[in-house]
């Protein structure tokens, strides 16, 4: 469920901690643990913040965005499927489709999409799927004919994963066949 201020200050209550101070804290314990499996937490907890247009503008400030895109080059398979889920949860606005494209995001969001693990594959579709729309360079990084091919044999693999299917093919619907 999105959150405004009314909301929020209802959920905190008078005692509770602010929105971005409990961010920066999650910031500050993932660039201090030493070990994965909290990495993981909570970049997994940051992804899930990310859904929410009220929490933009402070993941923004703190970064995060550019967190989850440093992510996405780690050997570790969780990290990256969490950062790069973060980033599809975030991809509607287009101010952080900016912050991840200054990031160098794109080539890494579409390495993704060789990625072994399902969700990752998936995050990385619907990510490409909004980013597509944020402008003319973008569409264009994004839409290379290595890319395209990628997303077609997506959407031809429906008896491998019906998911992958339906969003290569809506992402082909939207962004390659509507411009034939």
């Amino acid at each position: 469920m999105f959150t405004n201020n009314q909301r929020q200050e209802e959920r905190t209550g008078k005692h509770g901690t602010p929105r971005l101070q409990y961010l920066q804290e999650l910031v500050s314990q993932f660039q201090n643990a030493t070990d994965e499996e909290t990495k993981e937490r909570i970049v997994a907890n940051l992804a899930n913040f990310a859904y929410d247009p009220y929490n933009y503008t402070i993941l923004r400030q703190l970064n995060v965005l550019e967190l989850f895109v440093d992510c996405i080059t780690e050997p570790n398979e969780k990290l990256v499927e969490f950062g790069i889920g973060g980033i599809c949860n975030a991809c509607a606005e287009p101010k952080n489709v900016a912050t991840i494209v200054e990031a160098d995001g794109i080539p890494l969001i579409i390495k993704s999409l060789s990625s072994p693990v399902r969700n990752t594959v998936n995050y990385a579709l619907g990510a490409l799927y909004y980013m597509c729309d944020y402008n003319r360079a973008t569409r264009e990084e994004i839409l290379r004919p290595e890319v395209v091919d990628l997303i077609e044999r997506y959407a031809a693999a429906e008896s491998v994963s019906v998911s992958f299917s339906n969003l290569a093919k809506a992402f082909l619907d939207k962004h390659v066949h509507a411009n034939t």
